[in-house]
């Protein structure tokens, strides 16, 4: 995702006086206020970290839950191995790729590939997703469920084309890829935080860098998550794609997956 825009303000505030410290806490590591006029709000409370827009009638805070709601839905009943995602990336019997999510953003796909015992390395450089997604891992952890999978989730705060460069230790056998394009899904989840986050985060307009970083670090294969109607990504064409009712994903084999790899 692209770094925050300069026209966009943000502070921190907690909800409660008891969690002042924590507030100033993320305040000092993000480089962001805790006053003064801003058009989102970091919240701080006792169900973690928030992002909300302050406008009235505004969409309602986000935040990353993987212990509740959609992601325990999916969690418990998403279709396991059977679904799309598993397939693109190369989920099949015996066989659990070392995945990199370059472009983790809420971390819900990620989260998926880790609940089918994928070993997952998430990368997200805005600095306020990246906050959220490691508040909600913090908080999962704790959950004696959810704990073994998050487990295998690893996050780094970073330029994902830079780090994929400058990687150091075990390559990912997959790389996945899910860059910022402009959704037309109605549902009011996706239309929350588009308005949330496009502000913050723009549009990836080095998604062709992104993808020609990753073909070139990736052991296995490369995949890229789109729109159904969205064109490929500007670059090598992807071999095949895998096509739903709202999603694609595009895939670039290098080497075939096989247990014990």
């Amino acid at each position: 995702m692209s770094e925050p825009q300069l026209s966009t303000r943000v502070r921190v505030e907690p909800l409660d006086p008891i969690f002042a410290d924590m507030a100033r806490a993320w305040a000092e590591r993000l480089g962001l206020p805790l006053q003064g006029e801003a058009d989102f709000a970091l919240q701080v409370g006792a169900a973690g970290l928030q992002l909300v827009e302050l406008v009235e009638h505004g969409p309602g805070p986000v935040r990353v839950d993987f212990v509740e709601g959609a992601a325990a839905h999916r969690r418990l009943h998403g279709g396991g191995s059977g679904q799309m995602i598993a397939k693109a990336v190369g989920v099949q019997p015996g066989v659990r790729p070392r995945v990199l999510d370059a472009t983790a953003g809420l971390g819900r796909d990620a989260f998926v590939l880790a609940t089918l015992g994928c070993p997952v390395a998430l990368i997200e450089r805005q600095p306020l997703v990246a906050a959220l997604l490691e508040d909600g891992l913090r908080r999962a952890a704790a959950d004696a469920e959810v704990a073994p999978i998050v487990a295998r989730m690893q996050l780094h705060g970073a330029d994902a084309i830079e780090l994929m460069q400058a990687w150091a230790g075990e390559p990912p056998q997959v790389i996945y890829l899910d860059p910022m394009f402009p959704h037309r899904d109605k549902s009011a989840q996706v239309k929350k935080e588009m308005r949330l986050f496009r502000p913050l985060v723009g549009a990836d307009v080095d998604a062709p860098a992104l993808l020609a970083a990753a073909l070139a670090l990736a052991t296995h294969r490369v995949v890229v998550k789109r729109p159904r109607k969205a064109p490929a990504v500007e670059g090598v064409k992807p071999a095949y794609a895998l096509e739903g009712k709202s999603s694609r994903y595009d895939i670039y084999p290098k080497k075939s997956l096989k247990p014990g790899d």
